[in-house]
């Protein structure tokens, strides 16, 4: 059987003035493979990048409510329940009552968990040196403060 002429010819795509590869979220989500990968690799314990926001945040801050962690550190309520449940089944978090409303529970670092975030803190800043050195100094400032503006 014959196949017809136009099936023969491929069609060639008219010029679309969307293109995939100067879309700021398709950046955004290479940049951030890139950097999940150095997190991946560099972190030096077997955090994900979630778990070790909700340790570095609760370092810096102290106890405070999942819900306020989750404000915290940009997390919808589903996502920091899973991330406190598997850094407490770990011994890196725990929850108390908070004494000025006994309704609602405080999430702290445990021993274990504070010393594991001041042993990978130090891992954390190079992660992020690493994902913004191919930048110099004045791009790196100018880049940190146009993301903050978008957030």
């Amino acid at each position: 059987m014959a196949r017809s002429v136009a099936a023969k010819k491929s069609v060639k795509p008219a010029k679309s003035s969307y293109v995939l590869d100067e879309q700021v979220g398709f950046i955004l989500r290479q940049v951030w493979q890139r950097h999940s990968s150095i997190f991946s690799r560099d972190i030096g314990t077997n955090l994900t990048p979630t778990q070790w926001a909700a340790l570095s945040k609760l370092a810096e801050t102290g106890a405070c409510s999942q819900n306020q962690l989750g404000r915290l550190t940009a997390m919808d309520v589903a996502t920091i329940k899973g991330v406190i449940d598997r850094l407490t089944a770990r011994g890196l978090t725990e929850t108390s009552q908070d004494p000025e409303d006994g309704r609602r529970l405080l999430v702290s670092l445990t021993r274990a968990g504070q010393q594991l975030a001041e042993k990978v803190a130090p891992n954390a800043l190079a992660i992020t040196r690493e994902t913004l050195a191919p930048l110099d100094a004045r791009e790196r400032e100018m880049l940190m403060a146009l993301l903050n503006k978008l957030r």
